[in-house]
């Protein structure tokens, strides 16, 4: 069930992106262009998305367990450290210069473009190296 309700919700996500216009690298990087022609749209559904979470987390921390699946797994750390600051600043870069963020890539896969495929793999590429880096895999297995 756990498995199907997460298709669902990510093709929900999908949907949502596609209907936005969030999968177009043009969309971010006109939200990027302050200096130019700046299109703000990116902020209202990144607003919407934040509003929905905020409203919604209030009533579902509440529950001992989420619906579909065995705990919370929720952050515990509160803290700002090295890793986290670099990790920002990679993606942000990545953000603003493929004009894309992984949700966005990977819903953005179904047109076939090639430029999204290189991002894509760039972007496993990367996790793959950061992993092999910090001795994640080592980790979790």
């Amino acid at each position: 069930m756990f498995n199907l309700v997460s298709l669902i919700a990510g093709l929900l996500f999908g949907f949502g992106l596609a209907l936005s216009g969030m999968v177009s690298p043009g969309k971010v990087i006109g939200f990027l262009d302050l200096t130019g022609n700046w299109d703000p749209s990116l902020a209202f559904v990144m607003g919407g998305g934040v509003l929905v979470t905020v409203i919604s987390f209030r009533f579902l921390l509440k529950r001992s367990t989420p619906f579909f699946g065995g705990e919370f797994k929720l952050p515990t750390k509160k803290d700002l450290d090295k890793r986290l600051v670099i990790g920002a600043i990679l993606f942000g870069l990545g953000w603003g210069l493929g004009g894309l963020c992984p949700g966005p890539a990977l819903s953005s896969l179904a047109y076939g473009n090639m430029k999204i495929v290189v991002f894509v793999l760039s972007m496993i590429g990367g996790i793959i190296i950061a992993k092999l880096a910090t001795g994640a895999f080592k980790k979790t297995g």
